[in-house]
């Protein structure tokens, strides 16, 4: 058995090590042209904090992959190996609005964070802005700094390969696989003609801020969000931009928005600033495919994509769910 995972970020690299799971004795070669810090997870603060509306097929499947992805980091949380992987528990965090309660609710986690609660009138007065409704809760922190070369070293310890590869067509991938995962994220607009794939362009800046352990989440986008070494400052949600260059008046937004809620930040260096494509679909695709060449050549597809800004929170779920696929389908058992 044979199987080949394109996309080396964190949906593919979550992939390729839930295949050698639940298939031990299987081949798994992962092909990709970008790796660690040249893909868009790398930058990704990684909180465990999923938009409200991120959708799967349906309501039940999308909360199962929030509760396996949950569960997921936190038993890697919990482990040895957490300091390496960039794991750990964030104890504090702070969701405010000045403009309604619903925006800091969040239906995904309430139940499924260790803590999820409303916030008190104290809490509300703990950063600048008049807020009048919070939530506070704790929840997981990912470092993909530290997990993408962590995730790498693993899948080859497990006997993984890795195949440098720019592919344009399902059928340039170099060997016949029994199963190819597409994990490709903004590549898989081009490489599936995927219409409903767009681009929600996001400019971040990281500081060194080490007094700064809260996380903060304010209107219109702006966060605070500690980190392992630095504190990631943002944001901006820019739809259907395919702009990857630094743009200073965001950066100029970011931090004044940023500084008003926390004016601490203002005596903080900043280290670099970054900007990402999140490959975003308004029902996240993870699904079988079965695909034929004009030569008769078939291939059996699981895509696994369109994540948007939430990979990092989501990407061990639709591993897992993807990986089942792909049992349904070795089976007999998958409705193509």
């Amino acid at each position: 058995m044979h199987f080949g995972v394109l996309g080396s970020g964190i949906i593919g690299l979550t992939t390729a090590l839930e295949l050698q799971k639940e298939f031990p004795t299987a081949r798994v070669s992962v092909i990709a042209d970008r790796f660690n810090e040249d893909t868009v997870s790398y930058v990704a603060a990684g909180i465990f904090r999923p938009g409200t509306s991120f959708m799967g097929p349906t309501q039940e499947i999308t909360q199962k992959w929030m509760t396996d992805a949950f569960n997921y980091w936190d038993e890697l949380r919990r482990s040895k190996e957490a300091p390496l992987a960039g794991v750990c528990q964030l104890s504090s965090g702070y969701i405010y609005s000045r403009t309604s309660p619903s925006i800091v609710r969040n239906h995904f986690i309430e139940k499924l964070l260790p803590v999820y609660r409303r916030a008190t009138e104290e809490e509300l007065k703990l950063c600048h802005g008049g807020w009048k409704y919070g939530s506070f809760f704790t929840t997981c922190l990912t470092e993909s700094r530290l997990f993408l070369p962590f995730a790498t070293k693993k899948f080859l310890e497990n006997g993984g390969e890795v195949v440098r590869q720019h592919v344009k067509n399902f059928f340039e991938v170099p060997q016949n696989f029994d199963v190819l995962l597409n994990c490709t994220g903004m590549g898989a607009k081009e490489l599936c003609s995927d219409q409903h794939l767009v681009p929600i362009r996001g400019q971040v800046l990281k500081v060194r801020a080490p007094w700064v352990k809260t996380a903060f989440y304010g209107d219109y986008d702006t966060y605070v969000l500690p980190g392992f070494e630095t504190v990631t400052l943002g944001g901006c949600r820019q739809f259907d931009s395919y702009n990857t260059e630094w743009c200073k008046y965001d950066s100029m937004a970011i931090r004044e928005r940023c500084y008003d809620l926390l004016p601490s930040l203002r005596k903080a260096e900043i280290v670099r600033e970054c900007v990402g494509l999140r490959p975003h679909r308004s029902v996240v695709r993870v699904e079988p495919e079965l695909i034929t060449n004009p030569e008769g050549r078939r291939l059996k597809i699981v895509h696994n994509y369109g994540h948007g800004g939430y990979g990092v929170t989501t990407a061990p779920g639709t591993a897992k769910y993807a990986v089942g696929l792909v049992r349904d389908l070795l089976a007999g058992n998958s409705k193509l």
